[in-house]
Formats: C-alpha cells, structure tokens, sequence
C-alpha cells in the first residue's frame, strides 16, 4: 500500500485511512511454541476474549492440521469470540491444511486463512528440498485454495528477509494473483536490521503489480534484540499490518512485543503517524493474564508492563518526578493500565474491599467461583501475615486463576527433623478423586515431589526448580516456578504460597497439568514437492 494513498478497501476492514496499522496478534499461535509455554482450550478462550477486549484486528488462534487439539481451539475460538478476525494458520502447499484451517473457521463472524511457506535459499534447499519454481506453484495453489473459502487471506514468505529480492518479487505477485490479500514478509529468524525491513518492503510496492491492492505486514523475531524496531521501520517501508505478541512471547528469543509497538506509535506520534484500534488502558492486565496462564513471570525492567517500568530510584530522578512527572517519565503509569491505589489490605479487609482491589489490580473480570476461593486464600493468608501487599494478592490471584483440570492440589503434612530424611503425606485431586501418598526425600521438597510421583506417575525428568519471595519479610509467600522435560517437550508452572513446600507441590501440579495438554501436540506431516 502506497505510503501517500489515502484510502484502502480490504475485505475484512472496508475502508481503511493510510494511516491505520492493523495490529494482528499471534500470542496464541507464535507466542504458544515458546520453550515451556503451552495452553489448555480454556486457557486460549481466555486470552482470545481478552485480547479481543484490547482491540486487537486479527487473532491467530493456531494451526489446525497440527492437531486434534489445536483444531478444537481455533473451532471454539472462532465460535466464542467477536469483533476480532480469527485468524488460522496453513501451509501453501498442504491441500489438508488449507481445508482444515477453513473447517475450524467455519462459525466466524470474520475470519482469515493465513498461508505460508519457505522462499529463502537455505529453507528451499535444505528445509523444503524443493525448487523455486515448484515453490511459486505452491504459492498459487494454497492462496487460490484459500480464496476459494474466505475473501480474507494472508500468505507469507517464511525467511523472507534472507529471501533473493528478484525471488521475492515473483512469489509475492504470484500471492496477489492468486487472490492473497495480505502479504506478510517475517524475518523469521530475527537477523534483518532496521534498514533491511524498510527497503525490503519500499521494494516491494514499487516493483510488485498488483502491489497498491494488498496490505503489507510485517512478522519480526527478536533474536537480535531488533523486533520492534524492525517493525516500526517496516511501517515506513509501507507496511500497515504488525504481527506481535504480548510481552514479546514466541519461538527463541521472542517476537516484537504489541505492548512496546502500540506505545511507541502512540508515545511518539511525531516520528510515526499512525493509529491502531488497541485501548491501551487494558495492556497491563492483559500481559498479567498472560504471565499467569504460561507461568513466564514479565523481567522486572520489561518496557511498559515490567513492574520497574515507572519505578524510579535515583534521587535525582525522584526529585524531577515529585516536580513534574514529565521530567522523566514520557508516558504516564495509568495509560497502560497502573495503578497508584493504596488501600491497605488485612484479616478485617471484608468481601467488597477485595473485590474493589482486584479490579484496581486488573482483575475485573473474575467469575463468582474464582473470586470465592481467592477470598478464602487470602483471608487464611491475612491471618498469617500482619501486612498483605498488592505483590502478595497479585501472587495469590495468579495462583488460584491457572487451570487445574484434571490435577489438583489438595492437602499436605510434613515432619521434618535436620539429619534424617523428611516425610510428607500428600492428598491430591486427580480428575476429582483423592489420591493420598506417603513418602521420603533428601529434605521436605524432595520428599514432597516424590511424593507426587507416587501420586500421578509419570517420567517428566525436573529441569528447573527456583523459589522466590514475593515481597519482603519472613513470613513472604514464596513463588516457586518447576520445569519439567519429557520427551524434549518442557513445561513450566507456577506456584505461590506462604509455605514454601506447599509452594513447589502447587507449582509441579501446574506443570504437570500443563504437560497433559503438550504431550496431545503433534507435529503436522512434512510437505512432498
């Protein structure tokens, strides 16, 4: 799309300014294959509503060849969720992808095909072992097959910016031709430079026919660090659809983050005249949904949702702040969803109070039974410690919202004197039945983890067990993240809890249930020439 139109008719959006970027989010899909991440179906509806309720243009729900499961939750996300695109991803060259991508779609209100496929050199020769012309054919099969079942969709040049320029240009007319209406070029494995992304896609809308009748996008990794940089130049290129996930989830290093995106277009407006339909109150909440659900805490210093974002310590910069805020912040906490709320919360604090915290938290959207069991943890936590924090509620919270379908913690004891082993006795849930264990260890943890594995066998090796305190004094709750590894399949979980052991047992059920779901993914079969 040419930099100086002033209107664009797409299929999905009608007429469109020059200056509106669609903001099309892959959490769900990309930001899913990170190492240790994975969703269950609930989880996904979830996140698809809320990212919905941010203002998101394009979902892109999953891969529905890929699994039996994967095709369930685009299904179910495409039934459930309005106002966004549902968006599902396929292969150019795989007739059942293109067909099972639009059998999922089919209860949309709007919906998209997204097809894909290798045009580098590396990828064609090694990946594919194709040639390029079998690669242009494919290209003009999957987009016309696409077409043939929505008016909206994507095509991609998987390593298009290692992809030879001349090359390019032929597959991405061939896209057009075939009736893609938006043309995504990634730089897939994060190696392009800001000056790499914005001449590839000047190049394009120059040199391609057809060229001024599509949306250009831009998918950058960040494995360079570059993601969103890549991406705000690709819109001086010419792009006007940014692909990204909340907090920058996604394969290896991650992907551009739409909360770092969204406020750069909107904090510096002067260099980047564009406007998205994201409400940016509701980003905090919505990166918090996501941290809880993949239990992937946000760094403390992650621009805009990390919890130093605005936290000032410098006496210098404390003194510019208490004068004039803009002195060193160049946007305001409370435009991405903070708070500056103090009230004080104790063992007198009553049922209303709570409730109003937690919205002030960014947890408004609670269901009657969640809400109920977080007020009894935090009423139980209350009576243990003399002072609950925000951090402390926000662990609790966090803890009791993630999904425990088919294992639950339910109750635990443990003796435990220095020099002799440790002893728990341990009650679980597993799909609603009590199973009760009795084992040893090399201290309560141990003790307690083996005792799990009595409980619900299984083989998943322990690859990471770390505790931390949520706030400070000795009587924290400790927040305790376990990842576990099988069959090169890892899964994280979380647990928080103002006793230590019973900490890590919630944080290894967490993961446990997590890896119930991850050990249903299949791998797609590989595509033939």
């Amino acid at each position: 799309m040419s930099a100086d139109q002033s209107s664009f008719n797409h299929p999905s959006f009608g007429r469109m300014t020059a200056e509106r970027v669609i903001i099309f989010d892959t959490t769900l899909r990309d930001g899913e294959q990170s190492p240790g991440f994975s969703m269950n179906l609930a989880e996904k509806l979830r996140m698809a509503e809320a990212l919905a309720t941010l203002g998101v243009d394009v979902i892109e729900a999953g891969f529905p060849v890929a699994s039996k499961g994967d095709f369930e939750s685009v299904n179910e996300i495409a039934r459930h969720t309005k106002g966004a695109v549902i968006c599902a991803l396929a292969r150019s060259g795989g007739a059942k992808d293109i067909a099972a991508a639009g059998e999922a779609l089919a209860p949309a209100e709007r919906k998209r095909i997204h097809n894909f496929i290798s045009t580098s050199p590396l990828h064609m020769k090694y990946k594919l072992r194709m040639e390029p012309e079998t690669v242009l054919d494919l290209i003009t099969t999957g987009n016309t097959a696409a077409r043939n079942l929505t008016d909206d969709v994507e095509w991609s040049a998987e390593d298009g910016s290692r992809t030879d320029p001349d090359f390019l240009c032929r597959c991405v007319e061939a896209a057009i031709k075939a009736g893609a209406t938006t043309i995504n070029v990634p730089d897939t494995v994060g190696y392009a430079t800001p000056e790499d992304m914005e001449k590839i896609f000047s190049m394009l809308r120059e040199r391609v026919p057809g060229a001024d009748q599509v949306i250009f996008s831009a998918h950058n990794h960040n494995d360079l660090g570059l993601g969103v940089a890549n991406t705000l130049a690709s819109l001086r290129g010419g792009a006007r659809q940014v692909e990204c996930t909340i907090n920058g989830i996604g394969e290896r290093a991650g992907n551009a983050a739409l909360e770092e995106i969204v406020m750069a277009l909107r904090t510096r407006h002067d260099q980047y005249p564009y406007t998205t339909n994201i409400q940016t109150t509701d980003l905090l909440k919505v990166s918090r949904m996501l941290a809880t659900i993949t239990s992937f805490d946000v760094q403390p210093n992650k621009a805009i949702v990390g919890r130093n974002a605005f936290a000032h310590e410098s006496g210098i910069h404390q003194d510019g702040v208490l004068k004039n805020a803009a002195t060193y912040e160049i946007m305001t906490p409370e435009s991405v969803g903070w708070s500056r709320s103090s009230l004080v919360m104790g063992k007198h604090s009553g049922r209303a109070a709570f409730r109003d915290k937690l919205k002030a938290l960014g947890y408004a959207d609670m269901d009657d039974t969640r809400l109920n069991e977080a007020f009894s943890r935090f009423k139980d936590l209350a009576d243990r410690k003399k002072v609950v924090y925000d951090d402390d509620i926000v662990a609790l919270v966090d803890d009791e919202a993630r999904d425990h379908d088919h294992i639950r913690f339910a109750a635990l004891s443990l003796t435990s004197t220095s020099g002799k082993p440790s002893e728990v006795d341990l009650t679980i849930q597993v799909d609603g039945k009590d199973v009760q264990t009795n084992a040893t260890g090399n201290g309560p943890v141990d003790a307690a983890f083996n005792a799990l594995r009595l409980a619900f066998p299984h083989e998943a090796r322990l690859a990471l067990f770390s505790v931390g305190a949520v706030t400070e004094g000795t009587d924290a709750q400790a927040r305790t993240t376990v990842r576990l590894e099988e069959d090169g399949k890892l899964v994280d979980g979380q647990g928080a809890d103002a006793d230590t052991v019973v900490s890590a047992v919630r944080a290894y059920v967490h993961a446990l249930n997590k890896l119930l779901v991850k050990r249903a993914r299949t791998a797609p079969e590989a595509l033939t020439a």
